[in-house]
Order: C-alpha cells, then sequence, then structure tokens
C-alpha cells in the first residue's frame, strides 16, 4: 500500500464521521477496499467521474480537518513517546530504579 493510501486509510479512521455517508463508503471501497473508480462507480451507480470527484472532495475535507486539528500528528507524536518509554523499561542493563525514574520523568513530559 502506498504512503498516500495509508495516510487516507488513517485520516479515514479519525475523521471518516465528518463525511456524508455516501463520501465515506466511497472512501472505503477506494482505499480501505482497493476498488478502482470504475468499479466503484458501478456499485453506487453513478459516473466514474462522480466518484472521482466525490472521493476528491472527501481527501481535501480529510486533510483540511487533520489541517487543522492535527490528531494524526499528535497520535504519531504520542506513539513516538510511548516507544521511547519501552524502550527505557526494557533496558535490563541499567539499575531498576534508574529505569523507573528515567520511565516515570519521560511520562511527566508526555504531551496529553
Amino acid at each position: 500500500m502506498s504512503e498516500k493510501n495509508m495516510r487516507y486509510c488513517l485520516l479515514l479512521d479519525f475523521y471518516g464521521e465528518v463525511l456524508s455517508e455516501n463520501q465515506r463508503e466511497m472512501m472505503d471501497l477506494y482505499y480501505n477496499e482497493d476498488f478502482s473508480l470504475s468499479e466503484i462507480a458501478d456499485e453506487i451507480g453513478i459516473t466514474r467521474q462522480g466518484v472521482r470527484d466525490a472521493v476528491r472532495r472527501a481527501e481535501d475535507m480529510l486533510d483540511s480537518l487533520e489541517d487543522k486539528l492535527g490528531l494524526i500528528a499528535r497520535f504519531d507524536r504520542l506513539r513516538a513517546q510511548r516507544d521511547e518509554i519501552l524502550e527505557i523499561l526494557s533496558d535490563e542493563t541499567s539499575p531498576k530504579d534508574t529505569v523507573i525514574k528515567e520511565a516515570k520523568a519521560k511520562l511527566m513530559l508526555l504531551e496529553i
């Protein structure tokens, strides 16, 4: 799956509920189910161009929401911070109290 497709799958997971039911269905078929525009058009009963336009508008809306709200960017930062904490906790070479102190310090810095 391409990076663009992965991005829109994630955007759809985070913001899909703000799309119309038709837009959400088309985006799901296009990005999650890997249908072609023609296949979606046949499934829904509209033209290929109609599907393309609806998908494009939905993409623009999802991009705009992420630009404004930044939920995915925040999610990525939290996941990276979680990974750092897990790495600290899995360090078996440091004394236990040092590991706990480092993990606590990282937890206090979480961007919640």
